[in-house]
């Protein structure tokens, strides 16, 4: 049976652009022995015989690489201050690694603007 020709009122599968879905459809018109329209067994809706291949999507305009959330915060956030850091003396490495695990580091907020940068390189 399948090596018959298609004939009117035969079913195969197309896509149909209405339900955008790939369903059974009914030859509805032959052109040269091969089909040219089908109609939509589900919503009865006739087009183009597709050869059951949805359709390209459209190209439309290219979209910018997505930042980063924080690359986007930073870009909304004015500059601060431009202000001359004192040097500290650093303590020896030893007391300065007791410091740390004593104590959660507490931030200021002129150093918060320091810290975010940091973050984005990273």
């Amino acid at each position: 049976m399948a090596d018959r020709p298609l004939r009117l009122g035969d079913v195969l599968d197309d896509y149909c652009p209405r339900c955008r879905l790939l369903l059974n459809h009914d030859v509805a018109s032959l052109a040269e022995g091969q089909v040219a329209r089908t109609t939509c067994r589900t919503c009865y809706d006739t087009h183009d015989y597709r050869h059951g291949q949805k359709p390209q999507r459209r190209g439309g305009r290219k979209k910018e690489e997505p930042r980063s959330l924080v690359d986007q915060v930073l870009a909304g956030m004015p500059m601060p201050p431009v202000t001359a850091a004192q040097p500290a003396e650093s303590p020896a490495p030893e007391e300065a690694d007791l410091r740390e695990r004593a104590a959660p580091t507490v931030h200021r907020r002129g150093n918060l603007w320091a810290e975010l940068e940091r973050i984005r390189k990273k």
